[in-house]
């Protein structure tokens, strides 16, 4: 079936998402292009509006770092249902101040938004104090700036990190990897990559920023249905996905993809998402201030006990005694 008929199988019926996009004046114009760009390609490809994007401003069109601008469809300040809402910038994030922006930031996360920042727009986001406790990452020219802002952040040389209600892009061309995850999980891994080809984008890159063959070599199969899984095991560490969804995202069946996992890997699908949920806990015990609760929910634990049961059983040890 051609993903041009309109009728794509992995699309679910009414799956229309809102996506803001704030771009702050600077922004980067390749990490923003890459951003929207996929949501465009994704309705063009469906032939239906999966995904209406709204860009809001201060007031007025935003000048990018060359000489386009973004037209504002809306205003900070307004509140419309919104499924997400991406910051992107560019320059000097770090010197950006603007309560009025940093206080609507804040009440679109207490209305449930995920919200996402590209290249600067994480900065803009730790400023407007959104970005304690969560896992995250930044473009390399910011990272510096970043730490200074918070010593306490989570921060990662990653190309993108979804934790829970946060996603955060280093920006340049990762937010198209970013995309790709984002609408595998909404339409499918054959949809998501009909849209990367549309960019011919055709090397999609995990969120740990290795090239694919960097996943065979980590995970120890080439079966793609394998690697779709971990991938999406990667991004959803804190939200751990169930049996059935990591099937979706792989496009085979659940009891199909258990023993793909048993065959090439000799371990339990769920097990050897639990053993990659403890490792992140281990590395944050060990290596983060974060306090042990925020550790459980980071690493998707129910709670401060049941994180600590997993972990004495995989470590030998609870984890405070491993933090002393």
């Amino acid at each position: 079936m051609s993903e041009m008929d309109g009728k794509h199988p992995d699309l679910p019926a009414n799956s229309q998402r809102m996506i803001g996009v704030l771009p702050i004046p600077g922004f980067a114009l390749t990490s923003y292009a890459c951003t929207v760009e996929p949501f465009r390609a994704a309705n063009l490809l469906s032939r239906r509006r999966l995904y209406d994007v709204v860009h809001f401003s201060t007031g007025g069109a935003v000048p990018s770092s060359g000489t386009a601008v973004a037209q504002a469809d809306a205003l900070v300040g307004e509140t419309p249902r919104l499924d997400f809402l991406f910051v992107v910038a560019g320059g000097d994030p770090a010197a950006y101040e603007n309560r009025e922006v940093f206080a609507w930031l804040g009440r679109m996360a207490r209305r449930g938004v995920l919200l996402g920042g590209v290249s600067g727009g994480p900065v803009i986001l730790a400023r407007a104090g959104l970005m304690q406790g969560r896992r995250m990452t930044v473009h390399w020219e910011h990272a510096a700036a970043l730490a200074e802002i918070g010593p306490g952040l989570l921060i990662e040389r990653s190309l993108y990190v979804i934790d829970r209600d946060r996603v955060t892009c280093a920006g340049g061309t990762a937010p198209l990897d970013l995309m790709h995850a984002l609408i595998a999980g909404h339409h499918g891994v054959s949809f998501a990559r009909a849209v990367s080809d549309w960019f011919l984008h055709t090397d999609i890159r995990p969120s740990s920023g290795a090239q694919r063959a960097g996943l065979v070599d980590r995970v120890g199969t080439t079966a793609a249905p394998v690697l779709d899984a971990v991938e999406a095991m990667e991004n959803h560490i804190a939200d751990p996905l169930a049996l059935r969804d990591l099937a979706a995202v792989a496009g085979v069946s659940p009891r199909q993809l258990g023993r793909l996992f048993h065959d090439r890997l000799g371990v339990p699908v769920m097990g050897y998402y639990r053993e990659l949920r403890l490792a992140t806990a281990r590395r944050l015990v060990t290596q983060s201030p974060l306090p042990l609760t925020e550790i459980a929910l980071a690493t998707g634990f129910a709670n401060s006990a049941h994180f600590s049961a997993a972990y004495v059983r995989r470590f030998g040890e609870p984890p405070s005694r491993a933090r002393r």
